[in-house]
């Protein structure tokens, strides 16, 4: 809000200066060899792709952005009127005929009638005028009826003229049409209903019929009259400054509510609401043709004009205007200057002076040659030129002598009255006196050339020489001399060329190729600059920079063109990509940005300057797609495969949604032509392409607009292409996907022939291969048979020998250990013996002794023997020979039976060898009736049934 309130008393002031745009819009005319059609356009559409077409007098026009191409009617007649629906429907309104066209297959347009669907007595039609779409419903206008037709194509209503239908115009969705009997009359509900049969109204042709937003309908007549229509009533509409109209052919209303109107003979005005001009073009301010028969405002806001020869695009959408030969400018731009509501503008030809109202251009007499730079001090004008200083007056420029070759001018601070001027060589001293400027002297002690010079807060002056450095000068107390000081790269500064200095927010400001830096006077360096960084990269060369009343900062640079726009926090906000588009205009040489007003400016161009304002069109174009536009085969030559321009179709049979194209072998050479709508950028719209399958990746942005790919390898295949306008945005087309055969020796039932075949060879081989193995492996297995018979023979041989010795050799051990044990047993039955007779004959002295402590002794004697039988260690001498020789039976045996009791285990190793029971006796040291209880208790314990032999049961296990 701050900001609107500085800026309203100012916009009060200049309110005439925003009476209309300077300047003309950016335009491309389109001859008829151009398009290769005939001359008269008389109506112009855009489909949801952004192509153009055209109701051509050979044809239908469309236009891809790239090329031109004519679709004509099957009897060759004239097309008068179209309507594109999003259908891929064109309906047209022709010579003759009525019908639609749509893409055929591959995307060629075809001609649908709809002559046929009319009553018999109405085919006969001679001409077809007008074309509209209200509610569902076709409208067809010829001068007598009015055919009414549903989007089937079935007719619905014909309306019959009672005189002749004049004129037909549609104003937010209402169809109104002139009756030469009735008078006005509007469509409701497929009938006609009278409006006013007023005189004017019948006899007068229509042009152009809009509503207003007051209800009201705007008439334009033929004859350049314009009235308001409300109730029966028709008035005059004259508003103070409308333009006088004469013939007028067409009138349509804009998106941002201005009148368009096309004459006959005057070219084409734009109305503002209120009935101000807002531009008018002719063949003297633009145009190539003065008649416009139709208009036509595409989706940018641009508007198609279609001439009785030729079509013209006027890019209305974007932010600039050109002041060059159309408006008497001549040469290249170099300076420019708002001074007391006139803009000067100096050239490498000569100086003019532009009106406020942008209209009226004058030469500044004895302004010959190259201009350089105004300069306004003290409420005069200067400018520096190549011939020295001029003072410009009463649209004169008066030298004043002294010197020649003058850069610009430079007040010094606290003595206005004079003036710093740079010269070719060194600096010169002007003063004001009375309104006139008198040459003063040469200072002494600088002879550079001095184009760039500023004055800094501490009064410092500055002046940046192109190829050198920056100088900082200072003057001797009475002004005839300059001291200096140079700076370069050992100051800070990163290189000692194309260094400028400016003034900007009150600072003084150097920028390099490397960005932009200040001086920083505590270390008398050169440091970057923190304010504008966030905003340029570090090799950004800016060559033009000026600030506007706003804070608002315009500049060119190496890379772009732009402005950043002063924040209410004191930030900025850079906005670049609208001025990609005048770029290649821009003067080259010295380039300059001129400050008109706030937000206003004039970029110096090749041919005069591009004016710009800042409020208005900011916002970037819409983005087009990008489309293939053609598919061909070019083995043996262009063979037509595909359309691209009807996207719907492309994405449905070879896009990501469709299968594909299928191409044999010997014909895999492809050609994709692409394109993207975008108008009048046929040479700035840069373009990528990968095909998937074949390449990794994108390749690099290149102007061509066309990519053949030759003796492909069998595969699948997805061509991808992307477009790049002018202002960076990327746009995709649909992938277009077909796979290329593989010829007949790789396909599929070639491979399985050769897989059969393989296999049928290797069997053979095998088998032949085989037999001769086979061969050499029977005589080889018969010599290694035999070889093995005799080898197995001696082993045979050997391990019977080998058999034989370990039988031997157990046979020997066996009867050893038997015979160990033998005389164990031998050793155990005479012992037991021995010692059984000894105790008998103890026994036989004790009862017959008669002292009783013999006696005694005596039966010391044999308790010691019974003891010493008890623990007699020869049992585990004879344990450890029997398992030995009998196979560890009395462990099993122990195992299997652990109840049993040692003298058991005795008597099962005892009867396992055999014993009989009176030696076993002798062994236990126990009768023999003792011997045959033992057995009966060790039969029960073993659980054995009587018919069970203990003895082979104990041999036998």
């Amino acid at each position: 809000m701050k900001k609107l309130l500085q800026v309203i008393p100012f916009l009060i002031l200049a309110l005439p200066s925003f009476a209309q745009e300077f300047g003309i819009p950016f335009s491309k005319y389109y001859s008829s060899k151009e398009y290769n059609g005939g001359i008269q356009n008389f109506s112009i559409g855009q489909d949801q792709n952004g192509l153009i077409y055209v109701a051509n007098n050979f044809g239908l026009l469309e236009y891809d952005g790239t090329t031109w191409e004519r679709h004509p009617l099957p009897n060759s007649t004239k097309i008068r009127d179209l309507l594109i629906e999003n259908n891929k429907r064109i309906y047209i309104a022709g010579q003759g005929q009525l019908g639609y066209f749509r893409p055929n297959h591959i995307g060629r347009m075809e001609f649908i009638s709809w002559i046929t669907q009319l009553p018999l007595k109405y085919q006969n039609v001679e001409e077809v005028w007008k074309i509209f779409k209200i509610h569902e419903r076709l409208i067809f206008c010829t001068i007598k009826n009015l055919f009414i037709f549903d989007q089937n194509g079935a007719l619905v209503n014909i309306i019959e003229s009672i005189g002749e239908f004049e004129s037909f115009h549609l104003s937010n969705n209402q169809l109104y049409f002139q009756d030469s009997e009735k008078g006005l009359l509007k469509l409701e509900k497929n009938e006609a209903v009278l409006l006013s049969d007023m005189a004017k109204l019948k006899t007068e042709l229509l042009s152009g019929i809009l509503e207003t937003t007051s209800g009201e309908l705007q008439v334009f007549t033929e004859k350049g009259e314009i009235y308001l229509f409300s109730s029966q009533n028709l008035n005059s509409w004259s508003p103070l400054n409308l333009p006088k109209l004469s013939k007028v052919n067409k009138a349509i209303r804009l998106r941002n509510g201005n009148i368009a109107v096309g004459t006959q003979y005057d070219g084409l005005y734009i109305l503002k609401e209120n009935g101000s001009l807002e531009l008018h073009m002719n063949q003297e301010k633009g145009l190539q043709n003065n008649t416009v028969i139709s208009i036509f405002e595409d989706k940018s806001g641009n508007l198609w004009l279609g001439h009785n020869n030729g079509i013209t695009l006027l890019e209305l959408s974007l932010p600039f205007r050109l002041l060059g030969p159309e408006k008497g400018i001549l040469g290249t731009g170099y300076a420019a200057k708002l001074f007391q509501e006139d803009i000067y503008l100096g050239t490498n030809i000569e100086t003019g002076k532009m009106s406020g109202s942008g209209e009226k251009i004058t030469k500044i007499s004895n302004s010959e040659g190259q201009a350089y730079s105004f300069g306004q001090i003290e409420g005069n004008l200067l400018m520096g030129h190549n011939e020295g200083a001029f003072l410009i007056k009463n649209d004169r420029a008066d030298p004043i002598p002294g010197v020649k070759g003058v850069w610009g001018f430079l007040p010094l601070k606290d003595r206005p009255n004079l003036i710093l001027a740079g010269t070719y060589k060194g600096l010169v001293l002007f003063e004001e006196k009375n309104g006139n400027y008198f040459f003063v002297r040469k200072l002494k002690g600088f002879e550079e050339s001095c184009r760039l010079i500023q004055q800094d807060e501490l009064g410092n002056i500055w002046m940046s020489h192109g190829y050198k450095g920056i100088y900082k000068l200072s003057l001797s107390d009475d002004l005839t001399e300059v001291n200096y000081k140079f700076y370069g790269n050992k100051e800070g500064l990163p290189t000692n060329l194309l260094n400028s200095v400016w003034k900007i927010g009150g600072r003084v400001v150097f920028t390099t190729e490397y960005g932009i830096y200040i001086y920083n006077p505590s270390t008398d360096r050169f440091e970057k600059d923190a304010v504008f960084s966030p905003y340029f990269d570090n090799e950004f060369l800016i060559t033009s920079l000026v600030e506007d009343p706003i804070g608002n900062i315009f500049y060119i640079g190496n890379k772009e063109v732009g402005v950043l726009e002063k924040q209410s926090d004191g930030t900025f906000q850079k906005n670049h990509q609208i001025f990609n588009k005048i770029i290649p205009l821009l003067n080259d040489d010295l380039q300059n940005v001129s400050l008109l007003r706030s937000n206003e400016v004039l970029f110096a161009a090749n041919e005069g300057f591009i004016w710009y304002k800042l409020d208005i069109n900011k916002i970037m174009p819409p983005t087009y797609p990008a489309f293939i536009k053609a598919v061909y085969l070019t083995k043996p030559g262009d063979s037509l495969l595909a359309l691209g321009k009807h996207i719907e179709m492309m994405e449905q049979k070879f896009g990501t949604e469709g299968k594909g194209l299928e191409l044999p072998f010997n014909q895999a050479d492809i050609r994709f032509e692409f394109t993207n709508s975008i108008p009048n950028n046929e040479n700035t719209t840069q373009f990528r392409f990968w095909l998937e399958g074949l390449e990794s990746e994108y390749g690099e942005w290149t102007n061509k607009r066309d990519k053949a790919y030759t003796n492909l390898r069998e595969g699948k295949y997805t061509f991808h292409v992307q477009s790049k306008d002018i202002y960076g945005q990327i746009a995709e087309a649909i992938p277009f996907n077909f796979t290329v055969l593989p010829p007949w020796y790789r396909t599929s039932l070639a491979w399985f022939i050769y897989l059969i075949a393989s296999v049928l060879f290797l069997l053979l081989a095998y088998k032949k291969v085989d037999k001769q193995y086979q061969k050499k492996t029977q005589a080889l297995t018969a010599r290694q048979k035999k070889e093995l018979e005799e080898k197995s023979k001696d082993l045979r041989n050997s391990q019977q020998e080998l058999e034989k010795l370990k039988t031997e050799k157990l046979e020997v051990e066996i009867e050893n250990k038997n015979k160990e044990l033998a005389s164990a047993t031998m050793h155990l039955l005479n012992k037991n013996g021995f010692i059984d007779q000894t105790k008998s004959q103890l026994s036989l002295i004790i009862k017959k002794s008669k002292n009783q402590e013999v006696k005694n002794e005596l039966q010391k004697v044999i308790h010691s023997i019974d003891k010493n039988i008890a623990e007699d260690d020869d049992w585990k001498q004879f344990e450890i020979h029997f398992d030995q020789v009998h196979g560890d039976f009395m462990h099993r045996f122990k195992r299997a039976y652990p109840n049993l009791s040692p003298q058991e285990i005795k008597l099962t190793a005892y009867l396992r060898m055999n014993l009989s029971t009176k030696e076993i006796a002798f062994l236990m040291n126990i009768s023999p009736r003792g011997v045959e209880i033992s057995r009966y208790r060790l039969r029960k314990k073993l659980q054995l049934e009587r018919s069970d032999n203990l003895q082979e049961f104990i041999l036998k296990f």
